[in-house]
C-alpha cells in the first residue's frame, strides 16, 4: 500500500477487509520527511500531508468497524517534529504553495496525525464503540526515513547526528508503538515516547503534549476539511 495514493489505500483496505477477519491493531506508521521542494501527490495533496495524514485518515475509516467488532487499537505514529512549525493547520494554503519550506511542512504534517487521533478519541467517546487510539513518537531514532530523504543536506546532518549518543536504533524507536499496541491501562489523552534527555532517546513513558495539538477548534476544521479532500466520509 502507498499511503500518498488513496486510490492505493482503498485498494489495500478492500483485501484486508476480504482477507483479514479480526483487526487486533492497526499502526499507522510510515512516512515521508523533510522534501526539500514542493511535490504533489497524485490526488493533487502537497506529499507530506498526503502520506502521512490523508491517507491513514482514509485507512482507518474503511478499517474502523473491522477493529471495533475486536474491541481493538489505533495507534498513530506520530513526531516531535509536530512542535517544529507553525503549531497550528494552514487552512488557507494547505499545499503550501507560498513560502513552502521543508520542516514547518512535515510538522504540519505530523500536527494534523495527531489532531487526527485526538479527534476520533473525542468522537468514539460519543459513541458505543469500543476502539481505543493513542499517539506516539520514535524520538530520535536511526531509521531510513531521512535517509531516503530528498534533500542531501538534511541526509548529511542526520547522518552526524546518528553517530551522538543523542540518537538512538530503530528497534527502541519501535519501543513506543508495540506499548501502545499492547499494553493495559494507557491513558489516551497523551503522547509517549522516549522519557530521557529532551524526550529523544530512554525508556518509554508518556511524555510532554504540548496543548496546541488537541486545540478543539483545529481538530474538528481538520477533520471536515480531511473529509472533503479525500471524499471520504467517516460513518461515526
Amino acid at each position: 500500500m502507498d499511503p500518498a495514493e488513496l486510490a492505493s489505500v482503498h485498494e489495500a483496505a478492500a483485501e484486508v477487509l476480504e482477507t483479514v477477519p479480526q483487526i487486533d491493531t492497526l499502526i499507522c506508521n510510515a512516512a515521508i520527511a523533510q522534501v526539500p521542494s514542493q511535490k504533489l501527490t497524485k490526488d493533487g495533496f502537497e506529499s507530506q500531508l498526503g502520506t502521512n495524514h490523508y491517507g491513514y485518515f482514509v485507512l482507518c475509516g474503511v478499517l474502523f468497524d473491522r477493529i471495533e467488532e475486536s474491541k481493538g487499537r489505533a495507534v498513530v505514529m506520530a513526531s516531535l517534529g509536530y512542535k517544529m512549525g507553525i503549531r497550528t493547520i494552514q487552512f488557507d494554503d494547505m499545499k503550501w504553495d507560498k513560502n513552502y519550506s521543508a520542516n514547518p511542512v512535515y510538522s504540519q504534517s505530523k500536527l494534523a496525525q495527531m489532531m487526527f487521533a485526538y479527534e476520533l478519541q473525542d468522537r468514539v467517546k460519543q459513541t458505543s464503540k469500543n476502539i481505543e487510539v493513542y499517539v506516539c513518537h520514535p524520538g530520535a531514532s536511526v531509521t531510513s526515513l531521512i535517509t531516503t530523504s530528498d534533500g542531501l543536506v538534511t541526509r548529511n546532518e542526520f547522518y552526524l547526528m546518528s553517530l551522538s549518543p543523542m540518537v538512538q536504533s530503530a528497534d527502541e524507536g519501535a519501543y513506543p508503538e508495540v506499548m501502545c499496541a499492547t499494553k493495559n491501562g494507557l491513558e489516551q489523552r497523551a503522547l509517549y515516547g522516549p522519557t530521557g534527555r529532551m524526550e529523544w532517546v530512554g525508556a518509554v513513558g508518556k511524555g510532554t503534549l504540548e496543548a496546541f495539538a488537541y486545540d478543539n477548534a483545529v481538530m474538528a476544521k481538520l477533520w471536515s476539511r480531511s473529509e472533503k479532500e479525500t471524499g471520504f466520509s467517516w460513518s461515526l
